[in-house]
């Protein structure tokens, strides 16, 4: 079905806590690198990090005093732990991401995924699920110079899909990719996977419990 520029509709898809649960995984990855130089990750405290790219992370909320090639050489370690560990044990879709899938898929709609994860971890998602076969392009940390809360990676994911962000729904787990996408003029579904509670235009508990004709409306 061809479909004119201003027909375009987008669906923009953040990855962890939104398609996936890999949030036990980052966890338990950031805890292997932090614990010999005697920092720890609390589940309230890693929470507060969601949406939040990794640079981000050691500098502004664990603000780890150490010179910066190696917070580099520890975010490297942290990012290939976490992926020895979805590689070992896998990942499922959370409940209701098929369905909207496979809806927007039938729909012609265009999708994305829009995370502040490293190109290699998204990979590694990619290659442990069928996600890669509904997306039409990815938006990964180094693609932008900002990332989310700043608008940059929605806007970027738009002009790649060739979709007026106005025609764009995202769907986000986090405040400060929900933050982004409202400054990028978008339209929300906020997850609450991660948060008790979120400001979007729609907020659910799950994927599964959002109406058939939400996205549409």
């Amino acid at each position: 079905m061809n479909l004119s520029n201003n027909q375009l509709r987008a669906v923009l898809w953040d990855l962890d806590g939104t398609l996936i649960d890999s949030m036990p995984y980052h966890g338990e990855a950031w805890n292997d690198m932090l614990e010999p130089l005697g920092y720890r990750f609390t589940l309230e405290q890693f929470r507060q990090t969601f949406g939040l790219r990794n640079d981000d992370i050691v500098r502004d909320y664990l603000k780890l005093d150490r010179p910066q090639a190696e917070l580099q050489r520890l975010i490297d370690a942290k990012e290939e732990r976490y992926r020895a560990i979805v590689r070992e044990r896998g990942l499922i879709l959370l409940p209701g991401a098929q369905y909207w899938l496979n809806y927007f898929k039938a729909r012609h709609w265009r999708q994305a995924i829009v995370s502040s994860a490293p190109y290699l971890n998204v990979e590694a998602v990619l290659r442990s699920s069928n996600l890669g076969a509904y997306m039409d392009t990815i938006v990964g940390a180094e693609d932008v110079e900002r990332g989310k809360p700043d608008p940059q990676p929605f806007l970027l994911a738009a002009e790649r899909l060739e979709v007026n962000p106005v025609r764009c729904v995202v769907v986000e787990d986090a405040p400060a990719g929900l933050e982004g996408a409202r400054r990028a003029g978008m339209r929300t579904v906020g997850i609450l996977s991660t948060h008790e509670k979120l400001e979007a235009d729609v907020v659910v508990k799950t994927l599964e419990a959002l109406t058939p004709d939400a996205f549409d409306s």
